[in-house]
């Protein structure tokens, strides 16, 4: 089973739009996804490991949606006494314009309207991190992606994703046939597993980036992570 991506069919929270009851709903349902499935273990299972108490770090989050990730990362940086400042990008006005509301408490986190793949820092970042977001562009530009990854962070990346299977299709249209019905969800979510990389795609990936000496490893519920750690 082949990665299937058409460049011209745009997932629906992907495309031009004003901030609206359906896309908040959505983006609720991807947090919710996020805590449940195993993303937020994912991600702090490597923060904690990053984040020492009275750590002073810069982090990007890097197509960053609602902006649950930043604010899991400042509930822990808080938690252990560590100072964290994170600016947290994406493309969509309509959606930082949401994230920003949910993390009117967060002080730590700045919003930045940026198409990454465009995106060049005039600093570079203590760790960079993309979650979800991979699987949204094409095999060359995801490769971009990495490398420049790579380009903006010198201790920290970590880049996680779907991890696609024929299991993980199968359990995505189950849910979004009883669950998570509503119209932009179950669209998006059945697009997004058949667009992820396989775990052996996403190896080569890194790779084909010019990735050396990185961690890769799969998670529960169809997650999997590339990550790379400076000394």
């Amino acid at each position: 089973m082949k990665r299937s991506f058409d460049p011209t069919v745009l997932e629906m929270m992907d495309r031009p739009q004003p901030v609206s009851a359906e896309l908040e709903l959505d983006l609720e349902r991807i947090r919710q996804l996020n805590r449940w499935f195993g993303s937020y273990r994912l991600i702090l299972s490597f923060i904690r490991r990053w984040i020492r108490p009275a750590d002073k770090l810069r982090v990007v989050d890097l197509a960053t949606g609602s902006g649950d990730i930043p604010r899991l990362i400042v509930d822990y940086a808080r938690r252990i006494g560590a100072n964290v400042e994170i600016d947290a990008l994406d493309r969509q006005p309509a959606t930082l314009a949401i994230a920003k509301r949910l993390s009117v408490n967060y002080l730590e986190i700045s919003y930045r309207e940026a198409n990454i793949l465009e995106w060049n820092p005039i600093e570079t970042y203590d760790i960079t991190l993309c979650t979800l977001a991979l699987h949204h562009f094409s095999n060359e530009d995801a490769a971009r992606i990495l490398r420049k990854c790579c380009e903006v962070s010198k201790r920290f990346v970590l880049v996680s994703d779907l991890r696609r299977s024929f299991s993980l299709i199968a359990g995505v249209y189950v849910l979004t046939t009883l669950i998570f019905r509503e119209p932009m969800t179950r669209y998006d979510a059945r697009l997004s597993v058949t667009r992820a990389f396989s775990f052996s795609e996403m190896r080569d990936l890194a790779r084909k980036a010019g990735w050396q000496d990185f961690g890769h490893k799969k998670f529960h519920f169809g997650r999997q992570a590339i990550w790379l750690e400076t000394p």
